[in-house]
């Protein structure tokens, strides 16, 4: 509530009330504390830490990708109680995004909607960022990246395109998570179509060697175009699906909470494909939505709208509430 009624409405005038500056300036104020959040312990109440693909996570709570596009900010996350951060999504190539204005709030919906359209520094830059915070000390929790098509790649050209981001990235991440599902990349969502899904996966599934490699899917895919995205992942031999990414709007990719019920049904319909462990986000606004989640399958569940309207109280909660 102290967020809520004091920190948010500073934080949303922050840049002139323009969101995407407020949120620059956020990451820029988080960065600059890391001496200080580096000494917070890692939050891991009871019962709270889980192993999922391998990997060990001291509470189910990521933060999702988007919020920290090029890893700024990376050792702020854990301080604020998460147990798993994801960066990205990062392309190949440095890319500028979409024309501003592109992020809304929506604080009658407690949602956001984004057209960004992949902006970051190129995959190049983030491995760089990665290995100068290793040589800073050990890593606190898993990280994940999450990477994506180029817009200048032809949509012919996307598996080269993934390939050569994870190359760059897989020996800096705990693991990979294979964007093929924003809705602010013309011809991506293209991608979670059965062939296309089935040839860029395999040459990634080669390529990956150790390092888990996961699917983020959209929401707005129908039944049978979700079990045939499962089916293929299942096949090629990746290690988990993340659903769901934002849903569609004329203006942009729709999160928050307007998408906690279509989150809730994908979740649920994959876990009755699939034995796959599935990362759940979209919706979350409270530890209930989350305890929702985890019922219907999710073995981990990820945060980024939910943090923006909320706060990092509700970090802790949803680590709690499980």
């Amino acid at each position: 509530m102290i967020y809520q009624k004091l920190a948010r409405p500073v934080l949303f005038r922050l840049g002139g009330g323009d969101a995407e500056r407020a949120h620059q300036a956020s990451l820029r104020v988080l960065a600059g504390a890391t001496p200080v959040l580096r000494r917070k312990p890692v939050y891991s109440p009871p019962g709270a830490a889980r192993e999922v693909f391998g990997i060990r996570f001291p509470n189910p709570v990521g933060l999702a990708a988007g919020m920290d596009k090029d890893g700024v900010a990376l050792d702020a996350w854990p301080a604020l109680g998460f147990g798993f951060v994801e960066v990205g999504t990062v392309t190949r190539y440095p890319q500028p995004g979409n024309p501003r204005p592109r992020l809304f709030r929506l604080p009658e919906r407690e949602a956001l909607v984004n057209r960004m359209g992949f902006n970051n520094a190129g995959a190049a830059a983030l491995a760089q960022r990665l290995a100068q915070q290793r040589r800073r000390g050990p890593r606190r929790v898993p990280l994940g990246v999450s990477i994506g098509k180029s817009k200048v790649t032809p949509i012919e050209e996307a598996a080269p395109d993934y390939l050569e981001s994870l190359r760059l990235l897989r020996g800096h991440a705990d693991y990979v998570a294979i964007n093929v599902s924003s809705p602010n990349t013309p011809g991506l969502r293209g991608l979670q179509d059965r062939p296309a899904l089935t040839g860029l996966l395999r040459a990634l599934r080669c390529e990956a060697g150790g390092t888990p490699l996961l699917v983020k899917i959209a929401p707005d895919l129908t039944d049978r175009a979700i079990a045939e995205a499962v089916e293929v992942c299942e096949q090629i031999g990746v290690a988990g699906i993340i659903a769901t990414n934002t849903t569609v709007t004329p203006e942009g990719g729709l999160s928050g909470r307007p998408l906690a019920q279509r989150s809730h049904e994908v979740v649920a319909f994959i876990g009755k494909q699939t034995a796959l462990p599935v990362v759940a986000v979209g919706g979350i606004m409270a530890a209930d939505d989350a305890r929702r989640l985890f019922d219907a399958g999710a073995s981990l569940v990820q945060l980024l709208t939910g943090l923006v309207y909320k706060g990092p109280s509700l970090v802790r909660a949803v680590a709690r509430g499980r």
